[in-house]
């Protein structure tokens, strides 16, 4: 049986053509489909035949220049998220849409506006990755000089995400009358204007599109500093994190659950999703073999680069088979700072080279990298979920296809046996799959808010 009744969610990760920084080397991945449709839609139906709550896409704004070395190993190269899920949104039929919108780079009307939009040609299968972006290069590609330090783009996320869910409030569920004979499209009265004046934004509102079949799409965090976990806390309902022990899971499951009550909400309302990487063989050999494959295939400017990128600091200048050099002290990391901690200590805990890390995380990214059998696989993830660590998981395949079906020939069923995932959808949004309620409008009854008139 499932722990209290409740079963694991499923997020599929889709880096393409992979999440290993050699994926495109891999001889079974299709990598030069990247751009194709038809590829994206064989991987959505893989996943919805697995019975997935949803698809997340990873998303960046830059090719970055810093590794010049690198740049000739490594993909760059991927479709937009909007444009490619609204074409899978005609494709699939339950599976959940989530894609990754940067509030550094992006004005707060646009988002609600896009994702209200997925939300209503999707049927309710919408979702939105709310990340801060991590990278100087991205800046320069919007007219800035710098990228913003870290508690800024906090700071902007929070005061951002409040005004794209009042974007979605603006109009009450019952705004839309379309009544022909009496020439009543909607109901001006329930119809708002957002007036919103903070410290970054100044937005009148209302948005022009009704309010999403979901209320909210459903808002997915990914960081894990402190004021990313603050942030999860007040506004996200998935929250997508990366760690290596069991411990530090667990203790990350109970911080963030604990920081819930202040903001008025209970510990089901934030969903904790864990990456993984999964090796999967038939034998513990052939997972095995398949590890060392991959690993063989990186080349070292790649590895180097990868792993410089993550933890915010230029590794190639020292020997690559020496150890991490001296690095910057947390406070003055202006990238991702739970990454880089766990990155640096991972080296430490194991005595890892710089060749010996890149190799150690080129898959998993700093996620936890688990192989083995089917059996395996699902008995580490049984483990996680029962033992207050994890509300799910986001599965990052290898290599794509193969390593999508992988998981859902191999281990899919053997969760489904275990009592412990879904074997039908039985609900048809996003927020039923993931067993989260549907947002009150902050207008609604309570009458708050400038109401548009008629006249207007």
């Amino acid at each position: 049986m499932s722990v209290h009744g409740k079963q694991m969610r499923l997020g599929a990760f889709f880096m393409i053509p992979g999440h290993h920084v050699a994926a495109w080397r891999h001889p079974e991945a299709a990598s030069a489909d990247l751009m194709k449709l038809d590829f994206y839609k064989k991987l959505a139906a893989t996943a919805e035949r697995g019975k997935f709550d949803m698809i997340f896409l990873a998303d960046g704004y830059a090719v970055s220049e810093k590794f010049p070395s690198a740049l000739r190993h490594t993909v760059h190269t991927r479709p937009e998220p909007f444009t490619l899920l609204s074409a899978l949104a005609a494709v699939t039929e339950r599976i959940g849409l989530a894609a990754t919108v940067s509030t550094t780079y992006n004005e707060p009307f646009h988002v609600a506006r896009k994702f209200a939009s997925l939300d209503h040609l999707s049927g309710g299968r919408a979702a939105w990755n709310v990340v801060t972006s991590n990278s100087e290069a991205e800046a320069l590609n919007f007219s800035k000089d710098r990228h913003l330090q870290h508690d800024l783009r906090y700071g902007r996320a929070r005061e951002f995400v409040d005004v794209v869910t009042g974007l979605w409030d603006s109009w009450e569920d019952e705004a839309l009358v379309v009544d022909k004979e009496t020439g009543i499209f909607l109901d001006s009265d329930k119809v708002h204007a957002l007036d919103h004046k903070g410290e970054w934004f100044a937005v009148r509102g209302p948005l022009n599109i009704a309010r999403p079949p979901q209320g909210h799409p459903v808002v997915i965090q990914a960081g894990s500093s402190e004021s990313g976990k603050e942030l999860a806390a007040e506004t996200a309902e998935v929250i997508f994190t990366a760690w290596q022990t069991l411990a530090e899971a667990q203790a990350f499951y109970s911080d963030v659950k604990g920081r819930l009550a202040r903001y008025g909400r209970s510990p089901d309302d934030l969903k904790i999703m864990p990456g993984v990487y999964p090796i999967i063989g038939r034998t513990e050999e052939e997972a095995e073999e398949k590890r060392e494959l991959l690993r063989e295939l990186i080349p070292e400017p790649a590895g180097v680069a990868l792993l410089s990128s993550l933890i915010s600091f230029d590794l190639s200048p020292y020997p690559v088979d020496g150890p991490l050099p001296e690095l910057p002290q947390l406070k003055d990391v202006n990238g991702g700072k739970s990454r880089f901690q766990l990155l640096k200590d991972l080296a430490e805990r194991e005595g890892l080279t710089i060749r010996g890390l890149y190799r150690r995380i080129a898959g998993a990214r700093g996620h936890r990298e688990i192989h083995g059998t089917p059996e395996r696989i699902a008995d580490q993830l049984e483990e996680w979920f029962r033992s207050g660590a994890a509300d799910g998981f986001n599965i990052m395949p290898p290599f794509l296809p193969g390593g999508l079906d992988d998981f859902v020939e191999l281990v899919v069923p053997e969760l489904q046996r275990r009592g412990l995932f879904r074997t039908e959808y039985e609900g048809t949004t996003l927020r039923e799959h993931l067993g989260l309620r549907r947002p009150l409008s902050r207008f609604g009854k309570q009458g708050q808010g400038q109401a548009l008139v008629s006249s207007q």
